[in-house]
């Protein structure tokens, strides 16, 4: 979709999310919890996930695994 600018300096990539509204409701308080926009709850979310899962360049060279 889009590409911008986040005040960090950062490239982000904007797309369309369909969730239900259940699981929307539950990220809204979860992210008020945390101080968070739902948007950078689900970013925090989904960057834990992909580095719990080595899914990372990062995450592989700590792990000293060099395989792109």
């Amino acid at each position: 979709m889009d590409e911008s600018t986040s005040g960090r300096g950062a490239k982000r990539k904007a797309f369309a999310l369909r969730i239900s509204p259940e699981l929307y409701d539950a990220l809204e308080r979860w992210a008020a919890d945390e101080l968070r926009s739902v948007n950078a709850q689900i970013e925090y979310l989904l960057s834990d996930a992909v580095k719990r899962a080595g899914r990372m360049k990062e995450a592989r060279r700590a792990r000293g695994d060099e395989r792109d």
